[in-house]
């Protein structure tokens, strides 16, 4: 698959699951109840301990269906290569970092850098960077998106961070091709309710479907 199927599908989706948790086993849980929710793209996080062991199953287990597995939280080149070599299909990091895009680019993986900036957008871009995160999104709000795009309408932006239930829909209106959510969906994983994280992924799917659709 190349790297553009990988990013049509992850817009497709519109949501990435941003997955963290406290064992690999809880995070192959988490993941679950989102894909049974309806969210075609998991972003599992280094944070979580092993995070290559959870990816690793989870690539596995969804190998053929249109479900994506990719890597969150990384931070330099050699956990990028170690997420891919465990099967991640695209690699997200809170800001760029020049070996991890390297590792990606080399490898034909999506590398979705973290940006605060118009400048830092580019810089990724120019890094070879598939989709650009808006990271941290609450710091901006949808306005960030209008305002990057103004100047640079080829721009793949994805806002993580501050994006609820109740304002999906402005992100996906100001042109974000998919927004990243994490404790505001997986925040039931804490007391072990995953029919409520599916509940949630359900409810966000259908508001960006109708945010799309209007």
């Amino acid at each position: 698959m190349s790297i553009q199927d990988i990013v049509i599908k992850i817009e497709e989706s519109g949501l990435v699951a941003v997955v963290r948790a406290d064992s690999p086993e809880q995070a192959v849980l988490i993941s679950r109840a989102c894909i049974k929710g309806g969210v075609k793209a998991i972003e599992v996080t280094f944070t979580v301990p092993n995070a290559e062991v959870a990816i690793a199953q989870l690539a596995a287990e969804f190998n053929d269906t249109d479900v994506v597995i990719g890597a969150g939280t990384v931070l330099d080149g050699n956990t990028a290569k170690t997420a891919i070599l465990a099967g991640a299909r695209f690699v997200v990091s809170p800001y760029l970092s020049q070996e991890a895009a390297e590792v990606c680019n080399a490898h034909e993986i999506p590398y979705m850098p973290g940006a605060m900036t118009l400048t830092e957008a580019v810089k990724c871009i120019e890094a070879g960077a598939a989709v650009v995160k808006i990271f941290p999104g609450e710091l901006f709000g949808p306005a960030i998106i209008k305002a990057f795009r103004g100047p640079m309408p080829q721009l793949r932006l994805m806002p993580t961070g501050g994006v609820s239930l109740e304002n999906v829909h402005e992100w996906i209106k100001a042109g974000a091709v998919a927004v990243g959510i994490g404790s505001n969906l997986t925040a039931s994983a804490k007391n072990g309710d995953y029919d409520a994280i599916q509940k949630i992924a359900t409810e966000y799917i259908s508001k960006i479907q109708q945010a799309r659709n209007n």
